[in-house]
């Protein structure tokens, strides 16, 4: 789950990290009091969605301007007049795609002065089995050409979770981003902060981009996105209060109501699988076959005929989806239960794509009986590199 930058702020000063005075603006009537309550001379204002690259994006309507997502106001009825012309603008970028987001919030915070701008961030390195710190000296909007350019100014610091965080592992960061002096000590405390956030709070990434030095020597920390893990944010009901649907994809949204695990992409065919792994390897051979999957779609071990009809349904409304292909191997999931939701939902809904249907274990004589007395207009398969075969061939002509 993801927040926005104004509530990721707010967090980090629970835990004591340097931020800029801000405020957030969610009705355009709120920017003028907003940006008054700050001290200014300079303000920021900046359009808050879930997405990187907001000062390089750029809106659809020319109504906003061209300026960005991230804007500098040098009076409260300039920052005020800078949020009324974004608010309700549809924002691009590149993590957004051609599509954009639409920004229902702003935030405006404090102008500081800056004297070198660094990169911070913890995430979860799976290699190592650890919680990773990642710096670099070279922050700012274009870390991702910085990493593809030169990732030998992109490091790393990994903490053992033996020892958890040690004051040496701040002071390696601190060398490893060239700070000196009182920078040292803050960079100590401003580490210690985020891996205490990063364990109470079951985060996934923090990324403070830039984290800078200001113009009287001291850190701050100008940008933040965090991530928290899904399946633990049960455990803390004020981070469960932070999440915005809006920003969420719809179909995403709407499989979470049934327990389904599913994931939008930027294919052409549809995947119903039982299984995480399996649910991987039908995406791989997709797109060995020459096709891009459409969705990761997960219906579990447990899942009811109402799940599997809610699933197909969520899979055709997919404008994209050009043929689906369901893949079970029935272990703890029955064939027959996936054959009767298939069933149910076409009859229900209708199917104007190619199907190809794998089914194989337990009940699977009984599914595909089920299948092949509903009169549907179904492609069966013998394995999956069959049903892959099939289906792309069904989509390509």
């Amino acid at each position: 789950m993801n927040i926005h930058e104004y509530q990721a702020k707010a967090l980090l000063q629970v835990y004591g990290a340097p931020v800029s005075d801000g405020r957030a603006v969610l009705r355009s009537e709120e920017a003028k009091s907003a940006a008054g309550a700050l001290d200014g001379p300079l303000w920021v204002v900046k359009a808050q969605i879930h997405a990187g690259g907001r000062g390089k994006g750029r809106f659809k309507e020319p109504e906003a301007g061209n300026e960005g997502g991230v804007r500098l106001a040098r009076s409260v009825a300039e920052a005020e007049a800078e949020a009324k012309r974004m608010l309700g603008r549809t924002l691009v970028t590149r993590q957004t795609g051609p599509a954009g987001k639409q920004v229902n919030r702003i935030y405006i915070e404090n102008g500081s002065g800056i004297d070198r701008e660094l990169y911070l961030a913890l995430l979860v390195d799976r290699n190592a089995g650890r919680i990773g710190f990642v710096c670099s000296t070279e922050g700012g909007m274009d870390i991702e050409e910085v990493a593809a350019a030169t990732p030998e100014k992109i490091l790393t610091l990994t903490v053992d979770p033996a020892t958890g965080f040690q004051g040496f592992h701040g002071r390696r960061i601190a060398f490893m981003l060239g700070l000196e002096g009182k920078q040292v000590r803050q960079c100590v405390e401003l580490t210690k902060s985020l891996y205490r956030l990063f364990i109470e709070k079951d985060l996934e990434m923090i990324e403070i981009n830039p984290l800078v030095i200001t113009d009287g020597g001291d850190l701050m920390c100008l940008d933040a996105k965090m991530g928290f893990d899904g399946n633990a944010v049960h455990r803390h009901t004020d981070i469960a209060e932070l999440r915005d649907i809006s920003e969420e994809d719809p179909k995403e949204l709407e499989a979470s109501k049934f327990d389904l695990n599913y994931i939008a992409l930027d294919g052409e065919i549809g995947c119903m699988v039982n299984g995480a792994g399996l649910a991987m390897a039908t995406m791989d051979i997709i797109k060995l076959y020459g096709a891009e999957p459409a969705n990761f779609l997960d219906v579990g071990g447990g899942a009811t005929k109402e799940k599997v009809k809610e699933a197909f349904k969520i899979i055709t409304s997919d404008p994209n989806v050009k043929g689906i292909l369901v893949n079970i191997f029935g272990g703890i999931m029955r064939c027959d239960i996936i054959a009767d939701g298939v069933v149910s939902a076409v009859k229900e809904s209708g199917l104007d794509v190619p199907l190809v249907v794998r089914l194989e274990g337990t009940n699977v004589d009984e599914g595909k009986r089920i299948i092949n007395q509903s009169d549907l207009d179904v492609i069966a398969a013998d394995d999956l590199k069959d049903g892959a075969e099939k289906i792309v061939k069904a989509v390509k002509g």
